[in-house]
């Protein structure tokens, strides 16, 4: 394996877009996953079922997994350093550790939540017409959230070690056999929501088997061995950084379990129209995920490599690069949403409701733009923590006081809309004060500065 390491080397814009482009096609693939799970439940199973599926299990699936997928991203930002550090015989270890930690998480979280299933739905006050396909559902799924874990860390660390091309042809593998098998099980066999659960599984399955044998077969000083021995140190420095990540997940998932209990109280129409919403806009977050994804590899490299400066600039030149996305997404999304919500579903009840819910969300998207970028950066030098209590105090802290106040005063679905860009601008001001003061960015200011003085001399 060639471990010549081209994110601390040549221009920043040019490394980072070459590095995100193949991260940000297998989000939208992922999305496009989700979408045609809609596609099939709403066009041939009904209203109901799209409620079913993309209501409460689908909080729930981002409330669960959502944080262990975040605990697991502190093993990408310790590897990213040790890469950036030539530090290979520890990067091996560190796939070896992240790996087994991730596989025993994935099976007793998905053991447990099958187990619970019953009881989280009655939490959640799910509606009774939809209570029964969406404990099918969410169990079906939570058997096979192992493999959804496995991937996302082996992903992870490919990622981590420059390599974004090979978890992107994998997801092109998963997506399309998850369509052709929801044509044969929804369709062809009638299996109906069961039937998307199932192809969702199997799709999982196969990648994460993709992943895992390109990891164990790497050829070069690095690979993943399964048998090798931990290293409780490298363990410790994962949880460090991933547990916070993790707290703050969980935070937003559970702040959006609180709104999903308000959605659901508003009927069947509003619930499916609320799961739509999240089908269409989705593109917008995934393609900002993949921005903070590529971004807090691109520094984790640099900081291990001890290239500062190179973090100073990519600060700057990432936050104008996003903002530049941000609006040309927002852009095509106001005008191509309600066509696709056409094609989505026949219900026009949902189709309204769904764009009412798209013109409150995606005018305010800039104002995200440093929501995502500033923590990104920090997460990659493995400032999290103080990060992770403003996000979570900022927007999932802001969304619960406004749900159990202003909603209570008047429940419709525009109050429970408005709170989150108001959440947003809340959290804008904390993070980027935080930001300009953290020590990492202090310490690269004069380090760069002494630097300079020192060549002017």
């Amino acid at each position: 394996m060639n471990t010549h390491n081209q994110l601390t080397e040549g221009p920043i814009i040019k490394q980072l877009v070459a590095f995100f482009l193949p991260i940000a096609a297998g989000t939208l693939l992922q999305q496009l996953y989700n979408a045609v799970d809609a596609f099939v439940v709403g066009k041939f199973v009904g209203t109901t079922a799209l409620a079913a599926v993309g209501g409460s299990p689908a909080i729930l699936i981002n409330l669960i997994i959502g944080f262990f997928v975040a605990l697991t991203g502190g093993a990408s930002v310790v590897i990213a350093q040790l890469y950036g550090a030539q530090e290979y015989d520890r990067v091996s270890t560190a796939m070896a550790v992240s790996y087994r930690m991730c596989a025993l998480l994935g099976l007793g979280m998905g053991v447990l939540v099958c187990l619970f299933s019953p009881q989280l739905l009655t939490l959640l006050k799910t509606p009774a017409d939809t209570f029964d396909l969406a404990l099918v559902y969410q169990r079906i799924f939570f058997l096979g959230a192992v493999f959804l874990l496995l991937f996302n860390m082996g992903s992870g660390i490919l990622r981590a070690i420059g390599d974004a091309r090979f978890p992107f042809l994998c997801l092109v593998v998963s997506c399309g056999l998850n369509m052709v098998l929801d044509v044969l099980f929804v369709i062809a066999f009638s299996w109906g929501v069961v039937g998307v659960a199932v192809a969702t599984l199997v799709s999982q399955a196969v990648a994460t088997g993709l992943v895992t044998v390109k990891l164990l077969t790497l050829k070069g000083p690095f690979r993943l061995r399964l048998g090798e021995k931990g290293d409780r140190s490298l363990l410790k420095k994962m949880l460090r950084i991933g547990i916070p990540s993790g707290v703050q997940s969980s935070m937003y998932g559970l702040s959006n379990v609180l709104l999903q209990v308000g959605i659901n109280t508003l009927g069947t129409v509003v619930v499916a129209s609320w799961a739509m919403s999240g089908k269409v806009d989705g593109a917008y977050w995934a393609i900002t995920s993949a921005f903070g994804t590529a971004l807090t590899t691109f520094v984790g490299q640099n900081y291990g490599a001890g290239k500062l400066d190179r973090i100073r600039d990519c600060a700057r030149k990432s936050f104008l690069l996003m903002c530049g996305l941000t609006l040309a997404v927002s852009g095509v999304l106001l005008l191509c949403a309600r066509p696709l919500l056409h094609l989505l579903t026949d219900d026009g009840a949902v189709i309204d409701t769904t764009w009412f819910i798209i013109t409150l969300f995606v005018p305010f998207y800039l104002i995200w733009v440093p929501i995502e970028v500033f923590p990104s950066i920090l997460r990659g030098v493995g400032d999290v923590l103080t990060p992770s209590l403003i996000l979570a105090g900022g927007i999932c802290g802001f969304r619960i006081l406004w749900l159990f106040t202003a909603f209570q005063l008047s429940p419709t679905l525009l109050t429970l809309c408005v709170c989150y860009p108001l959440s947003w601008v809340v959290t804008d001001m904390a993070v980027y004060l935080y930001f300009r003061h953290s020590p990492i960015m202090t310490r690269a200011v004069r380090v760069i500065d002494s630097d300079y003085d020192h060549r002017a001399n």
